[in-house]
Order: C-alpha cells, then structure tokens, then sequence
C-alpha cells in the first residue's frame, strides 16, 4: 500500500465528496464568471468594457494625473492583498507545527478522533489555495505596473496614430490585471470555506454552498451589477 493509500484510508467518503466540491465550485464559479453569456454578463466582464472604455478617454484626456493616480491605488490594493496573504500562509504552515492545539480546539466543537495526518491535509488545502492567492495578487500587481508603462507610452497628441492602439493595448493589460486579482479573491474565499473542513466534511460542504452563494450573487444579481447594467439614459 503505498503512502498516498494510507493516507487516503483515513478519510471518509464524505470527506473525498467534500472536497471535490470544493475543487470543482472553485473552478466552476470562475468559468461561469469569466466566460458568462453576452446576454447575461458578469459584474467583472461588465467593468472589462468599462476598462476599455477608460483608456479611449485617457487618451484625450489633459492632464492625464488622474489615470496614473488610479492605476497606482489599483497596484496598492494587489499589494495589501498579497502582503495579508502571505501572512496568512504563514499562521497556517505554524499550525503544522502546533496541530494538537488545533485538534483539541475543534474536538471542543465536534466529535470524532482523526489521526494527525488528516489535520495536516485540511491544513494543507488552506495552505493550497492561500498560495494560488498569493501568486495570482503578486501577478495582478505587476501587470498593473506594466499598463502604467504602456500608458506612459501613449503620446500626448490624440491625433497620433500610435495614441489609440497603444491605449487598448493598455487596457487589455488593466483587464487580465483585473481578471488576476479577481482569481486571487476568490481563492481567499474558498480558503476561508476550506478552513470550515476542520469541523467535517458536512461543515465543508456547507461552507461551499454559502461560498458560490456569496460569489454568484455579487457577481450576477448584485445592486452594483444592476446599475452597471442600465444606460446612460436612465441614469
């Protein structure tokens, strides 16, 4: 029997169906967000057109301050992100160190007498997803930093053949950007619903469903979507 066997021998069914959810509502929501219906879009695919759109004004726009200003407390938000991630893969990797502190806190919660091995596993599926954060944030910030650059590029005259191009090819960096920082949130949600696998497969589940919840209903049946989604007109 081979260690992967051993170690999977001391999980329950439940246990293995609890974390395919939480693999597969992981990636489902995020292809059901990035690649929604045209008629029925996403709140991040609708601020994609407004990004777009963005770059088409910056480049009449004089002075252009408030552009770099923007794009410059975009890349502060990736930084806060990743900086807080990385303490948090921190605390998680000392509770490897410290794991039966944590099984006497949770057996506190609920019954049940798991070896260490599977408190390590649940640790390390925080872990997982708290890393995949962490390098989507750094991600996001460099891109951030390079559409600065490329708008550094646009030439000052709007009537330059190069200014428009180079403004999309800005904007299109701004959306994976975007999409990156996007990725690395929920990734710090399903590691806080993950977390939830401490009390149970059942505590998991639960936190799945109320994570795709949560997702679903900011990004399509939200208040901010719903202005997005009217016309100029109507405002």
């Amino acid at each position: 029997m081979t260690v992967l066997a051993q170690i999977l021998g001391h999980f329950t069914t439940l246990d293995l169906w609890a974390v395919v959810a939480l693999i597969l509502g992981w990636a489902g929501v995020t292809i059901l967000i990035e690649q929604a219906p045209a008629r029925f879009p996403s709140t991040s695919n609708l601020m994609a057109q407004y990004r777009r759109e963005w770059m088409v004004q910056f480049v009449a726009r004089d002075p252009r301050i408030f552009d770099s200003q923007v794009v410059g407390q975009l890349r502060q938000g990736t930084s806060f992100f990743a900086s807080a991630t990385l303490i948090a893969i921190g605390g998680a990797l000392a509770l490897l160190g410290d794991v039966e502190r944590l099984i006497g806190i949770a057996d506190a919660l609920r019954t049940g007498n798991d070896p260490v091995v599977v408190w390590e596993v649940r640790i390390l599926v925080i872990v997982i997803f708290l890393t995949n954060a962490f390098l989507k944030f750094v991600w996001a910030n460099r891109l951030f930093g390079y559409c600065a650059v490329v708008m550094a590029a646009v030439p000052n005259d709007a009537r330059d053949p190069a200014a428009l191009p180079r403004a999309r090819k800005a904007g299109e960096i701004n959306i994976t950007a975007a999409r990156g920082f996007n990725r690395g949130l929920r990734s710090l949600y399903f590691a806080l619903a993950s977390a939830a696998w401490l009390l149970g497969p059942q505590a998991l589940l639960v936190a799945v469903a109320v994570t795709l919840g949560v997702l679903l209903r900011r990004e399509f049946a939200s208040e901010s979507r719903a202005v997005l989604m009217r016309t100029d007109t109507q405002m």
